[in-house]
């Protein structure tokens, strides 16, 4: 029962890393006075699940001894589905967080 509890860790721990890292480049493109954030805030912390599928590819090559085309395509259709369920956790966290800091620095601003 240790491994869920661990699990849970994880994931927490990458969802703040994302959370984070989408708060930061937000704040930075609104520096820069470019206001579209809204997909770039999704697409940069959604890029994890990009590394991941690009990353089975290395994994396929070099720890896996596959063989036949039907194996490889049932394990490439999964990490693609598994890819994009990543992208998609990992990049609504990122806007989340983005939305909600948008959300609270204009809302702090005082108009006078």
């Amino acid at each position: 029962y240790y491994v869920f509890g661990f699990l849970t860790l994880v994931l927490l721990i990458l969802l703040v890393t994302c959370a984070e890292i989408s708060i930061v480049l937000c704040y930075f493109q609104l520096c820069n006075e470019d206001y579209g954030w809204w997909w770039r805030s999704f697409l940069n912390s959604g890029a994890a699940g990009l590394y991941l599928f690009a990353y089975s590819f290395v994994y396929f090559g070099t720890q896996l001894d596959v063989i036949g085309a039907v194996p490889t395509m049932v394990y490439f259709v999964y990490m693609a589905v598994a890819s994009l369920y990543f992208f998609l956790v990992t990049g609504t966290a990122g806007f989340i967080a983005a939305y909600t800091f948008v959300w609270l620095i204009y809302g702090a601003v005082k108009v006078d």
